[in-house]
């Protein structure tokens, strides 16, 4: 008899669930898509490679127009090759990175799309940032030493230059300048829009004789032995940066140091105030939709007067009369809750999908969903149907 109610007033009854469709499909698209890309970090997507933590003038996820982070000095070369010095053989690798982005490749007539990364860098590059050589090789203390105009290509690069294959030996030209192609890296796709297989180094001695070094920042990634040293050696890595940036004791930090633990836990950070802002907004949607739910119930319990009058003539209690009205507006509540988890789902995945990352199911939310929307229905729906319960017989079927 409930269900059938609704159904006489369609419009009503569809306009009704759509604010709990909305409230609900707000927090599980947000709560769908920060979950897949959360797992998508934990399950392997790391910047990083293993035991490996970097040194950074930014901090990670930050932008660089900060101005608290734009003033500081800048991490140059020479403090690079202090703090290899300092470290000595207390780690496995020192690697500096300094990035130039938008460059374009041409080969023979051949062209990339001019939005290339080139890093300056050295044969510690690959271990660092979880790269494989697929052909060729990888770059050498030589190379950096003496500045050699040679570069390893990404897959993407290397397929748009050399469609037929043969890259290695084959000379490439970077903005106007000439490299021989000594390597190709293995394919490693895509990660939360970046594309590594976009991706060409050079010597970083070679980049700075290129670009020029000034205003620009090298970060340094250190590979500890294993994991076991790992926290010992990123503090012992941390006071000879600090020798090595010529900071007194009581100076604070003037750099960023992060790994991909640091990565994971500050993406973590900002999920947690994602999810806040959407459970907030949720429950706003939520409150407004049940008092939408009240309001159409009363209207119902209004034009449905006499009709409650005929079932108490005939023998209906006040409890059949209330539990009825109550399952009108659970089952408002329960259409818009299934609705906006599943359009909240379709959409929250498509955006990880965009983003490469694994598609996931929130359960717990959508659950949560189902309760909130169920205990909304009930709170709501309650004083309607009590209303409805409380009439007087004889009154009801006098109402015109």
């Amino acid at each position: 008899m409930a269900w059938v109610a609704l159904g006489t007033n369609k419009l009503r009854s569809a306009l009704t669930v759509s604010g709990i469709t909305i409230g609900i499909f707000s927090v599980i698209s947000v709560m769908t898509t920060i979950s897949a890309l959360q797992n998508s970090i934990e399950t392997g997507l790391t910047f990083l490679g293993a035991n490996t933590f970097q040194f950074s003038k930014y901090p990670t996820l930050n932008a660089l127009g900060d101005e608290r982070f734009k003033n500081r000095r800048n991490i140059d070369y020479q403090t690079y090759l202090t703090f290899s010095r300092l470290i000595g053989d207390k780690v496995e690798l020192v690697t500096p990175k300094v990035f130039d982005t938008n460059v374009q490749a041409v080969c023979e007539g051949r062209k990339t799309n001019p939005n290339l990364e080139i890093c300056g860098t050295s044969q510690g590059f690959i271990f660092s940032n979880n790269f494989q050589i697929a052909a060729g090789r990888n770059l050498s203390a030589q190379d950096v030493e003496f500045a050699r105009s040679v570069c390893v290509i990404g897959k993407e690069a290397a397929d748009r230059l050399f469609p037929e294959g043969g890259a290695i030996g084959k000379s490439i030209r970077l903005d106007g300048r000439t490299y021989e192609v000594i390597g190709a890296f293995a394919p490693k796709g895509e990660a939360f829009g970046a594309n590594d297989d976009n991706t060409v180094i050079i010597p970083i001695t070679k980049f700075f004789e290129n670009y020029g070094s000034k205003n620009r920042t090298v970060n340094i990634a250190v590979q500890a032995r294993n994991q076991i040293i790992y926290e010992r050696t990123m503090g012992y890595a941390i006071g000879a940066f600090r020798k090595a940036r010529g900071l007194k004791p009581e100076d604070p930090n003037d750099f960023e140091i992060y790994g991909n633990d640091s990565l994971a836990l500050a993406f973590r950070n900002i999920a947690g105030v994602v999810r806040i802002g959407a459970f907030v907004i949720s429950t706003i949607a939520l409150v407004a939709a049940g008092v939408g739910i009240m309001n159409i119930m009363l209207v119902s319990v209004t034009e449905r007067t006499k009709e409650i009058g005929v079932r108490k003539s005939l023998g209906a209690r006040q409890r059949d009369i209330r539990f009825q009205f109550l399952l009108e507006a659970l089952f408002l509540s329960l259409l818009g809750a299934f609705s906006g988890i599943i359009l909240g789902v379709a959409a929250g995945n498509a955006l990880a999908a965009f983003l490469k990352a694994q598609l996931v199911f929130p359960w717990e939310w959508s659950i949560a969903g189902v309760l909130a929307c169920s205990a909304i229905g009930i709170i709501f729906g309650f004083y309607p149907a009590h209303k409805a319960a409380s009439l007087d017989p004889i009154e009801a079927l006098r109402y015109e």
